[in-house]
């Protein structure tokens, strides 16, 4: 019998206008949409090659160790097609120092914008399952109940020996099945869009997190089915019950989300900490330039000047960074110094042996300060960054679009965390940098500032390589959102089937 209930809620709303329109209008919408993403990804993954290939060029042309500009891009994820997240909106590009440890807030975005594409930047394929399906489940469950007990069709089922769990669950399967299909349709011509263009290679881990984010949508389709079955249950009239749903589906899909997002949160209680942070780093730095004017004032050349008296006769390409702040807001303090020479003046061979000594103290002391410094300044950042974003995510998780969005970017890897992962790479690539400078011993030779001798071959460089997390990395961090969904669905379902029990027909 319960076969036979399940048969006949599926045929009764595959059957209905209303399921025609939703799934026409979301094939459509995900297909234009999916069109328009992949042209957004082809030219964000023409605008990465050439911004790697420029770099390289760039860095090959430097002539010394200490006017090289390491710099590396980060890739699009092709998984941004499904829930751009974070990816497009934080830097994508970032400078590998020996004198400073790189953060993601330190980054910078290359790459031209189009304008028309941009239209688009929140249109994804999630926010189309957000917006539209939601919409849909509601649409099916408002008059589940309510529409059959006008209609008395309802007291009619009762009349046979069914228990009314088993007609609450034949509604939830049938609806969910027809759900399902518009689901599934639009991410299989969604999927032979992305296949059949050569820009992108999926493999099988990527299907992995497609097929979670399949599940992340059941669950959130299901939330809202459950919503409306909830107030169906709760009311005597569909008009009712449609009012509610469309109030509910507005507040949750529409306006809550978009509420916190635009809520300022307040920094005064973090300006201490700062202040605290940024007078730490600044007596530590202070402290560093107290030992590097020691150093100059006790060499065998009078005068604090690091040019020892050099002079050079061509291509002279010098720049002293000092003891700097660029931006308070990010704390980032350093030292560095680019010098480029190409020869000298015959009466100053004898002190460019004073420069290489300055060098062979002073860059040791600079990278043991910025790895000193660092310790200092992760904490700050996280208080002025990581903070108010933990705490907009948390709002944002009591509302099921919340949930799901976060789910959803974990699965794709565009999430804070997953673009945090190249950061993460580039520190370490930093590391295998200053090895490989100690192991050329750069910071002792001449060509750490001429290239009088020998123009460095940067060749030899360890190039830098960035590989996403594994599936289970995805997994571990989708999988808190995705049960919150899911208890969600259990503590709904336990609700109606509470009203339904004592509700009269």
């Amino acid at each position: 019998m319960l076969i036979t209930l399940i048969r006949r809620e599926l045929l009764d709303n595959l059957m209905t206008f209303r399921f025609a329109a939703a799934t026409l209008i979301t094939l459509l919408l995900v297909v234009a949409n999916t069109a328009v993403l992949i042209k957004d990804f082809d030219r964000r993954l023409a605008s990465y090659n050439t911004a790697v290939k420029t770099h390289r060029q760039q860095l090959r042309e430097t002539k010394t160790y200490s006017a090289g500009k390491i710099v590396v891009d980060r890739p699009p994820n092709p998984l941004s097609i499904f829930n751009v997240g974070v990816d497009k909106r934080l830097g994508n590009q970032i400078e590998v120092s020996y004198a400073f440890v790189p953060t993601l807030w330190d980054a910078e975005m290359s790459g031209s914008d189009n304008p028309f594409l941009n239209i688009f930047n929140s249109i994804d394929i999630v926010f189309i399952f957000e917006v539209v399906l939601s919409l849909m489940a509601l649409i099916f469950a408002y008059d589940a109940l309510a529409g059959e007990r006008e209609r008395g069709t309802l007291r009619l089922v009762l009349t046979h020996p069914l228990s009314r769990g088993h007609i609450l669950i034949a509604k939830y399967i049938g609806a969910m099945l027809c759900l399902l299909i518009p689901l599934m349709l639009s991410l299989l011509l969604s999927l032979i869009l992305l296949t059949t263009t050569s820009s992108f290679s999926l493999g099988t881990s990527d299907f992995l997190r497609i097929g979670g984010l399949v599940i992340s949508s059941l669950a959130y389709l299901s939330v809202f089915y459950l919503i409306g079955l909830l107030i169906s249950a709760a009311t005597q009239r569909t008009g009712t019950a449609l009012m509610l749903s469309m109030f509910v589906w507005g507040f949750l899909v529409l306006v809550y989300p978009n509420m916190i997002l635009a809520m300022t949160h307040s920094s005064e209680h973090l300006k201490p900490r700062a202040e605290s942070a940024l007078n730490q780093m600044k007596q530590m730095w202070d402290e560093f330039d107290r030992e590097r004017k020691h150093f100059l004032a006790n060499d065998p050349v009078s005068g604090e000047a690091i040019y020892f008296n050099v002079e050079w006769t061509t291509g002279a390409d010098c720049y002293d960074s000092e003891y700097s702040a660029e931006d308070a807001s990010t704390f980032l303090y350093y030292y560095q110094v680019e010098m480029q020479m190409e020869s000298f003046e015959k009466e100053s061979e004898p002190n460019v042996s004073y420069v290489q000594d300055y060098f062979r103290f002073l860059c040791p002391r600079t990278i043991n300060m910025a790895e000193q410094t660092w310790l200092v300044r992760k904490p700050a950042l996280e208080d002025r960054f990581i903070q108010p974003a933990t705490v907009d995510r948390l709002l944002l998780k009591l509302s099921p679009t919340g949930l799901y969005d976060a789910a959803t970017q974990a699965w794709a890897g565009t999430d804070l965390p997953g673009v945090q992962d190249f950061f993460d790479a580039a520190r370490q690539y930093r590391q295998t940098v200053i090895d490989y400078f100690i192991d050329n011993k750069a910071f002792e030779v001449r060509q750490w500032f001429t290239a009088d001798k020998k123009p460095v071959d940067w060749r030899t460089l360890p190039q830098f390589s960035f590989q996403r997390v594994d599936v289970g990395a995805n997994a571990k961090r989708a999988l808190p959102d995705v049960c919150l969904l899911l208890i969600t669905n259990l503590a709904l379902f336990m609700a109606i089937f509470l009203i339904f029990q004592k509700s009269e027909v």
